[in-house]
């Protein structure tokens, strides 16, 4: 699919975009662009890869339309994983995660359509779902935009993947709790009772590559997730690093945080199949295209799809963990 492609990755240089590079250079691209604004990740980013003569590098921000126009031109594939998600940086500074996440999503659709771009897989959040933080309500304005898109090309198809906690991306609690205990510092933990979705950067990059090459158009892509409680986590990774428990210091919910989250709300379940094993597909609502080609799907029988149903015990904990190469 990807052979002798262009493919444009917008936010390329953080931890989902350096993954899914290394796959799409396994598909023989012609060209993969690493969109991005900040010049010192390129660089670093450059060195990791070794100066790969497919990789194209892009000083842009997705709030600036012309720079993203020019980052379109003559690409096959956009990947626009380009996002300001940190949800307390979002909560104090609401006007910027608006600039980013809805207008720069809005720059991605408008350049992508004016370019003729064959697919557009756009990387949202179960923070998406019943939003109570600027961070989910931004995300879910730009799903929206994104499935609405569809109504505006005939040639353009955009569709969404909904992710829940990456392990180990930039800023996560995983990489949080050992540099804690590799300090000598306490674990801080907001609450006991808080749990999350957690997937490995690789299930991560397998649900962004099956939606782009299955999509037709218009669905919102889920993987069936793992969760946990944040608590388990900490405890796990303390018995590993230290050989034995840790105090922990609960420092309360930060502004916009949820106690646990949801992937498919309630209004949303009854538009989910079951795509397979791994995977929900959400349709839009009055989609008589999508209905038909997904008719073959079953429904999965949920009112909601949230994280704190069916939790991991800790040795189920310390199993993702060793998945995502935290207990080595």
């Amino acid at each position: 699919m990807f052979k002798d492609k262009t493919i444009l990755v917008t936010g390329g240089t953080g931890s989902w975009g350096k993954m899914l590079t290394r796959r799409l250079l396994q598909e023989g691209p012609r060209e993969i662009r690493i969109f991005s604004r900040n010049e010192y990740a390129q660089v670093l980013m450059q060195r990791e890869f070794g100066g790969h003569s497919s990789l194209r590098y892009l000083i842009g921000d997705v709030r600036d339309y012309a720079a993203v126009d020019a980052a379109c031109k003559g690409v096959d594939y956009v990947f626009h994983l380009a996002a300001l998600k940190h949800v307390p940086v979002c909560e104090y500074q609401p006007e910027e995660a608006l600039k980013t996440n809805v207008l720069g999503t809005e720059n991605i659709i408008r350049a992508s359509i004016a370019h003729k771009v064959i697919k557009v897989i756009d990387v949202s959040t179960d923070k998406a779902v019943d939003p109570t933080n600027t961070y989910g309500m931004t995300k879910a304005i730009g799903e929206k935009l994104m499935i609405r898109a569809n109504d505006l090309s005939e040639h353009t198809r955009f569709t969404c993947i909904r992710g829940g906690n990456v392990l180990g991306t930039n800023g996560s609690v995983v990489p949080l709790f050992i540099n804690q205990l590799r300090e000598g510092k306490a674990l801080t933990l907001t609450v006991r009772e808080m749990t999350r979705f957690f997937l490995t950067l690789s299930q991560a990059i397998d649900l962004l590559l099956k939606a782009a090459t299955t999509a037709i158009g218009g669905e919102t892509f889920v993987m069936k997730m793992k969760a946990c409680r944040i608590v388990d986590i900490a405890e796990v990774l303390a018995e590993h690093y230290l050989g034995h428990s840790v105090p922990a210091q609960e420092i309360g919910i930060r502004p916009g945080e949820k106690l646990h989250e949801v992937l498919v709300s309630r209004y949303e379940a009854p538009y989910t199949l079951k795509y397979s094993d791994q995977y929900y597909v959400i349709l839009p609502p009055g989609s008589k295209e999508l209905v038909a080609h997904y008719a073959h799907l079953p429904r999965d029988l949920f009112s909601e799809y949230h994280s704190n149903a069916s939790l991991l015990d800790k040795a189920e904990v310390a199993e993702l963990l060793r998945e995502g190469g935290f207990l080595n």
